[in-house]
């Protein structure tokens, strides 16, 4: 940016924005953060080319055609890259079969073209408050790699069966031609489902869509119970989403989990180990996601007895849920309190190569013992890394990827996810500073989040954010309700400063 350039986008040029330029100022933070953690916050032409000249992909002779089928997806409202949708059938003997089609990235963006070379730097999509920078470039996250609506798009299908209990106890893998018949929303198809909403309109103008959301709630339930019985760990932390009018930032807003998004959550889950399970019975070595066992389980132990719940001395997830499913029932106000410091202790996950014939690494939070990611291409690398195994294996072919160059995308992954992860959070702690300008001196009902030698951060309800208490934080634990007064916001750097009433 010159010196001639428009300075509000800026923001270090004035302490108070005009709120018109709220989008923009979050932009230029959010680029300069990618470029500060390696990541490219702008395609190279040749990737932008790619994509121009690129054209529908049809497949071959080995492609099935399942069109006919009456596929849906569910995302996001404004959600335009979809990498999944899904189909039910019940069957005879009770049991369910599901069909969940993700797209076939790999088809339009093969390893090693300029696309691909980008995707494999960034190796994720950027989600910031007030924008989105995408992994692949739009023409084809959007459209020719998205499962859109009333589009014929290739797809890779995952068919599992599932037992009425909720055990997968079959799985086939193969290449299809499919064709979304009804786009869903997250936000009101949980109102549905709860009841507390009508028939979604665009369910009801598609006939026999609401009787297969239902029969997929019914199997996602199920599927989730057998994980819960496994120890898969009952977590809710709060996430803030950005609401903008225009280009003016309005109001921060809680992303709670649903029933619609928990449908969606436990079909990958199932589909993600299904596929890992089949490329080991193939002989391929895998990139896993995995979370391991916490190294800091006396701390979670601590944390546990200061509730009231005593764990075990060795790390055991059926305990540690069953504490947390405790405080969920007891204490649902500071559940989301509790369930933050879960996961900070038990730590973030991150990919790392399993061989068949070694015990997998496992992933602790969910309770599964194989675990890939495969189900969203258009946004993570290593979906599209698992994706290219995957149609190797279904094909007869050999692995596209030798041991030591899984080995060196999993650290590269994990490194750049991170990254991504502090920009996201970054650029969050901008806008919430953004929100709270002006209102220096006022007062507000918070709990503290975290109390270490540090520092002492606290959390306030509306809007939910998040800040340090700099003056009379002698004392305060983790838990507490407190009574804080705004010191001071800096949009810049993300601060919000607190001092105790």
């Amino acid at each position: 940016m010159t010196d001639s350039q428009d300075s509000t986008l800026d923001p270090r040029s004035s302490p108070a924005q005009d709120s018109r330029s709220n989008r923009g100022t979050l932009q230029f933070i959010a680029r300069q953060a990618m470029m500060d953690h390696g990541l490219e916050p702008e395609f190279p032409p040749a990737a932008l080319e790619q994509a121009r000249a690129a054209e529908p992909a049809c497949g071959d002779g080995g492609v099935r055609d399942l069109r006919d089928l009456l596929w849906s997806s569910i995302d996001n409202d404004d959600s335009m890259d979809l990498d999944q949708i899904e189909v039910t059938e019940r069957l005879s003997d009770g049991a369910v079969k599901v069909l969940i089609g993700i797209a076939d990235v790999d088809a339009l963006v093969p390893r090693g073209s300029p696309v691909d070379r980008h995707a494999e730097t960034n190796t994720t999509s950027v989600y910031v408050a007030g924008n989105i920078y995408p992994m692949l470039p739009e023409r084809l996250s959007t459209d020719l790699t998205s499962l859109g609506p009333d589009v014929d798009r290739l797809a890779v299908v995952t068919e599992l069966t599932v037992a009425p209990q909720g055990e997968v106890i079959g799985a086939v893998f193969y290449r299809a031609l499919v064709r979304n018949r009804c786009k869903l929303a997250y936000r009101a198809v949980a109102a549905w489902l709860d009841g507390r909403a009508e028939l979604p309109h665009a369910m009801a103008e598609v006939p026999g869509v609401a009787e297969q959301i239902k029969l997929q709630d019914q199997v996602a339930l199920a599927l989730r119970a057998v994980r819960r019985d496994q120890g898969a760990l009952t977590l809710r932390t709060i996430q803030s989403q950005a609401v903008f009018e225009g280009d003016a930032l309005r109001d921060l807003v809680p992303d709670d989990m649903d029933q619609a998004k928990a449908l969606i959550e436990d079909f990958m889950i199932a589909a993600n180990g299904a596929v890992a399970r089949f490329l080991e019975a193939k002989g391929f070595a895998t990139m896993r996601r995995v979370v391991k066992v916490p190294k800091y389980w006396e701390r979670l132990v601590a944390l546990a007895a200061e509730h009231g719940f005593t764990l075990p001395a060795q790390p055991d997830p059926r305990p540690l849920n069953a504490f947390l499913s405790a405080k969920q029932r007891t204490d649902p106000v500071h559940f989301p309190d509790v369930s933050l410091a879960v996961v900070k202790l038990i730590g973030s996950g991150e990919y790392d190569v399993n061989v068949p014939g070694q015990p997998p690494p496992g992933h602790f939070g969910l309770a599964v013992r194989d675990y890939t990611h495969s189900t969203a291409p258009n946004r993570r690398y290593p979906d599209i890394i698992t994706q290219r195994l995957l149609k190797a294996a279904i094909d007869g072919r050999p692995s596209p990827y030798a041991l030591d160059e899984l080995r060196a995308l999993a650290e590269h992954c994990t490194a750049q996810e991170d990254e991504a992860a502090k920009v996201e959070r970054q650029v969050g702690k901008s806008a919430a500073a953004m929100l709270l300008q002006g209102r220096t001196g006022e007062t507000f009902d918070a709990i503290v989040t975290g109390a270490s030698e540090k520092g002492t951060w606290v959390r306030i309800t509306a809007p939910p954010v998040e800040g340090k208490v700099v003056r009379n934080d002698r004392g305060l634990t983790v838990g507490q309700q407190v009574r804080v007064r705004l010191a001071r916001t800096d949009v810049a750097r993300g601060f919000i400063d607190f001092a105790r009433v």
